[in-house]
């Protein structure tokens, strides 16, 4: 959802040709930059689990919130640089605008299922099946004709059963928590589908245009949503709206963004995996910001998870690039 030896910026359009998704070119021959962001983004989204939960807003109201945000933060970009509005005018009407519509609607729908779900099942399983994503993913490019190696698959299963030992899953029968499973099972999917696609646009696009595109047609899409479900957009307290900007500014822009820049050059099945890591950097945050100690299977779960992260990584680095 990238090409080593190619840097672009944020507010650059890519100007040499790039690998063909899916394959990425894996850690060994992407720029330490890269790697760096990737640290950064999956930081970012690990605050946003701690952050949800501290905000008093109706949850689709965040979801939008988080996108309009985003979007107002990126428009100074876009007026400011003459590149970024080439690009755009470009973008119009082209594959590359349909594509990242496409994305925003898909991530529209990821929030709008995860994020109630939080409300309706535990947070433990909540979270554990929305970081399905990098199964669906593998799914999805084995799909399109790409054949992961087994240590990938090996290394996805290792992270993932580490996210469930963490997390404490716990199987109910409840009907209002299995829908809410459901809600959490179908964010996770609907995820891998905004990282492939956004793996496509990136070949071509930079990181500032995609994201403008994107988050605008999910804060869009979101508004309406809001307004026909009764969900809340105003009336918040200071602290509410600093939370929020907040948010916007973690999980938003550093974590979902530098996943966009990332992607390009790490290919999906590595940045989707690392969107596992989620779950333990959430139980530490939580343990230092709101006093909830982890339980005592969170650190051999944080291993499992570190070793299939690196298990995935050793098997894509080995793996040649597609061209």
């Amino acid at each position: 959802m990238p090409a080593s030896g190619t840097r672009a910026t944020a507010g650059a359009p890519p100007t040499r040709p790039v690998p063909a998704v899916p394959g990425g070119t894996g850690l060994a021959t992407a720029p330490r930059l890269d790697i760096a962001l990737l640290v950064l983004a999956v930081l970012g989204i690990g605050l946003s689990g701690p952050l949800i939960t501290a905000i008093a807003a109706p949850a689709l109201a965040i979801a939008f919130w988080r996108n309009a945000l985003a979007t107002a933060a990126l428009v100074p970009a876009v007026l400011l640089r003459p590149a970024l509005r080439r690009e755009l005018r470009r973008a119009w009407g082209s594959r590359t605008l349909v594509l990242s519509a496409l994305a925003g609607a898909v991530l529209a729908a990821h929030f709008a299922l995860w994020l109630p779900s939080l409300g309706m099942t535990s947070v433990a399983s909540s979270v554990a099946l929305v970081t399905t994503t990098p199964i669906w993913t593998i799914l999805l490019l084995r799909l399109r004709g790409h054949r992961p190696p087994a240590a990938v698959w090996l290394g996805v299963c290792v992270a993932f059963t580490g996210a469930l030992l963490l997390t404490g899953v716990d199987l109910t029968i409840s009907a209002r928590a299995l829908a809410g499973d459901a809600l959490a099972l179908a964010g996770g999917m609907a995820g891998a589908v905004y990282v492939l696609i956004g793996a496509e646009v990136r070949r071509t696009t930079s990181t500032t245009t995609y994201t403008f595109l994107c988050y605008s047609t999910t804060a869009a899409l979101l508004l309406p949503v809001c307004l026909i479900a009764g969900a809340g957009l105003g009336g918040y307290s200071g602290e509410t709206w600093l939370k929020l900007l907040l948010l916007t500014a973690t999980a938003q822009l550093l974590g979902h963004s530098l996943m966009n820049r990332v992607v390009r050059g790490l290919g999906p099945s590595v940045t989707s995996t690392a969107i596992l890591l989620e779950a333990p950097i959430a139980a530490l945050i939580a343990a230092v910001w709101l006093s909830q100690r982890p339980e005592p299977a969170a650190y051999p779960a944080l291993a499992m998870i570190l070793a299939g992260l690196a298990l995935v990584i050793r098997a894509e680095n080995g793996r040649a690039p597609v061209t």
